[in-house]
């Protein structure tokens, strides 16, 4: 599998991660049977060398591996339910791309195990551009014996893939590394909003924290002010990037694990909240590190 040779792959959901990913699975010449509610998407998709496939279940009858990208968990579980486990055949491998609520994940792999399947569950990081360009990374749960086939039929869409777990860790990993980044771009956002406050130029303050121990992903790759440090959303007006919705989605399923498992994490709940607001003001299109003009009270700036 991989590079090796064609597969027939079945890709459902072609939103905006799933499209890219399918047209870089039909760039490395494999038979990619594509399906999608809307129609548009699926003329996209055929566009980029995929072919239409009328329903779910006729994209998945003589497939080698299947990859599904959906909005949530409920998708999985009926797609999967209604669609995949019933039509694919034994010895497809089964790969759900989606972010969704642990307990979902695990609920589809204990289904899929059930019903003779080898399944992973493999949420990305890298928003559209890098599902676009082929460099997403992938955090995948599965079986030890299943993580090199699932590495394989993974590798044209990927920058790295790590194995995370059991099913099921791939989804936790995905929405702690999410937590931890909503949370510290926030810290980096009250900072800068702090030393303009104080008098101090951000592109100092950057030089200093960027090189203190204040570093993190947030400062030092992708710093929330404009013009200060690499380019990033904040130079393009806040568009493109990782949108508040997404992150807010993330930081809720986050919460949701965290309530079910008795973890504390009081800094989610409080960056939840605060992307949750800054959602509501209409923002939920925004690169999520634009709240930082809603914490220098200049949200007037973003329309």
């Amino acid at each position: 599998m991989g590079s090796t040779g064609m597969t027939r792959i079945a890709f459902i959901g072609l939103g905006n991660m799933g499209g890219g990913m399918a047209a870089n699975q039909a760039r490395a010449q494999h038979q990619v049977s594509a399906f999608d509610l809307s129609a548009a998407a699926l003329d996209k998709a055929v566009a980029a060398g995929c072919r239409a496939a009328g329903s779910a279940a006729e994209a998945v009858k003589d497939a080698q591996v299947v990859i599904t990208m959906l909005p949530a968990g409920p998708h999985v579980r009926s797609v999967y339910g209604e669609q995949v486990l019933v039509h694919a055949p034994k010895s497809a491998l089964l790969i759900d791309c989606s972010t969704i609520d642990v307990d979902s994940a695990r609920a589809v792999a204990v289904q899929a195990r059930a019903a003779g399947f080898r399944f992973a569950d493999a949420p990305v990081s890298g928003g559209i551009m890098a599902a676009e360009a082929g460099t997403l990374a992938f955090m995948v749960g599965c079986d030890d014996a299943d993580f090199a086939a699932v590495q394989a039929a993974l590798e044209p869409m990927a920058r790295v893939t790590i194995h995370a777990g059991e099913p099921g860790a791939g989804q936790a990993a995905k929405i702690c590394n999410n937590m931890l980044l909503g949370v510290s771009m926030l810290g980096t956002c009250e900072a800068f909003a702090l030393a303009e406050k104080l008098g101090l130029a951000a592109e100092r303050f950057f030089a200093i924290a960027s090189q203190s121990s204040g570093q993190c992903w947030s400062v030092n790759t992708y710093c929330p002010v404009p013009g200060v440090g690499p380019a990033t959303p904040a130079d393009r007006h806040y568009e493109g990037g990782f949108a508040t919705a997404m992150m807010l989605k993330d930081l809720k399923l986050a919460q949701d694990a965290a309530a079910k498992a008795g973890a504390s994490t009081p800094m989610g709940a409080q960056a939840e909240a605060l992307y949750a607001l800054f959602d509501a003001n209409g923002f939920g299109g925004k690169d999520f590190s634009a709240v930082l003009q809603m914490l220098r009270g200049r949200l007037g700036e973003l329309n």
